[in-house]
C-alpha cells in the first residue's frame, strides 16, 4: 500500500501518490489505484477538460457508499465568482456528490484577484469544498500566500530537472506548512527519453522519477499520470522498491542537470 499522510493542516488524509485523470485512463485504472491505496485524484485541466471515465468512476463509488474513500481535487479556471459558482455546481452534479475535497485555483503566476479568493473562501464556508488549493509554475507566489493562510495546499512543479523549490519553497515553509502536491515528475517525459541522457546513461523509469520526488519529505503528494492499467502497475512495481539510495538520488540529479543545461 502507498504511504499516507495529512495534506498540510487540512486534516485530509492522502496517499503520497496522486492520480491525474487527464491521460485517457479508463475507470478500471482509477479503481485499481484506489485499491492500492491511492485516494487523491485530480479532475479537469485547461487543455484536456474533464475525464468522463473518472466521472463514471466517482458516480459508481458513490452508489457503493464509498465517496468518503476518495479525495477529489477539482481544477477551476474561473476568474469570476459567477462563473465559478456555475462551474462548481456543474461539477458537483456531474460527479453526483455534494462536496469537493480540494478546489484547485489555476493557473496563477501571481496572487489571484481578491474576488477569486473571496469566492473560494465562501464556497469553503458553505461546505461545498473542504480545502482550497492553488496550482502555479511561479514558485515565488507560494510562500507569501502560505503565510497569509488563505490557501490550504499548493500544486507546484518539482522533478530532477526543475529543483528550484528546494531553494524557493521548501526551506521557507512554516512549522505548520500548507499541503504540497508536486506535478510533472518526469519533466513532461524528458527524463524518460534516451536522447536527453548524458553519454552512456540509460534513462530512469517513470517510477524512479516518482521515487525521486517522494524523497522530499516536504512533498505530501506526487501526481502520477497514467494511460492504462499496465502503466499504473509498472509504476507501482518500481515504487515498491522503496526510498532511493544516495547514489540513485545523485544519478537523478546528474541527469536532471544535464537536461536543464
Amino acid at each position: 500500500m502507498i504511504e499516507k499522510r495529512t495534506l498540510g493542516a487540512t486534516g485530509i488524509e492522502v496517499a503520497r501518490i496522486g492520480i491525474s485523470s487527464s491521460f485517457g485512463a479508463k475507470a478500471e485504472v482509477f479503481r485499481a489505484a484506489l485499491d492500492r491505496g491511492c485516494n487523491y485524484f485530480n479532475w479537469g485541466t485547461f487543455i484536456k477538460g474533464r475525464s468522463s471515465s473518472f466521472r463514471e468512476f466517482v458516480r459508481q463509488l458513490t452508489r457503493e457508499g464509498r465517496r468518503q474513500d476518495l479525495v477529489i481535487g477539482l481544477l477551476s479556471y474561473s476568474h469570476l465568482a459567477s462563473l465559478g459558482d456555475r462551474f462548481l455546481k456543474s461539477a458537483l452534479k456531474q460527479l453526483d456528490t455534494d462536496y469537493i475535497d480540494g478546489l484547485i485555483l489555476g493557473y496563477y503566476p501571481k496572487r489571484p484577484p481578491q474576488r477569486v479568493l473571496d469566492w473560494a473562501a465562501r464556497v469553503k464556508q458553505q461546505g461545498l469544498v473542504r480545502a482550497i488549493g492553488l496550482t502555479t509554475h511561479n514558485r515565488s507566489v507560494v510562500v507569501p500566500l502560505s503565510q497569509e493562510g488563505i490557501i490550504d495546499f499548493f500544486h507546484v512543479r518539482y522533478n530532477a530537472v526543475h529543483r528550484g523549490a528546494e531553494q524557493d519553497i521548501f526551506p521557507h515553509l512554516d512549522e505548520q506548512p500548507p499541503g504540497i502536491v508536486s506535478f510533472t515528475a518526469t519533466s513532461w517525459g524528458q527524463l524518460l527519453k534516451q536522447k536527453k541522457m548524458p553519454a552512456a546513461t540509460t534513462p530512469p523509469s517513470a517510477g524512479d522519477c516518482y521515487r525521486f520526488v517522494l524523497a522530499r519529505n516536504e512533498i505530501d503528494v506526487c501526481m502520477m499520470g497514467v494511460k492504462d492499467l499496465q502503466m499504473f502497475n509498472d509504476n507501482i512495481k518500481v515504487l515498491e522498491q522503496g526510498p532511493m539510495s544516495a547514489e540513485e538520488l545523485e544519478r537523478m540529479r546528474t541527469i536532471g542537470d544535464h537536461i536543464y543545461r
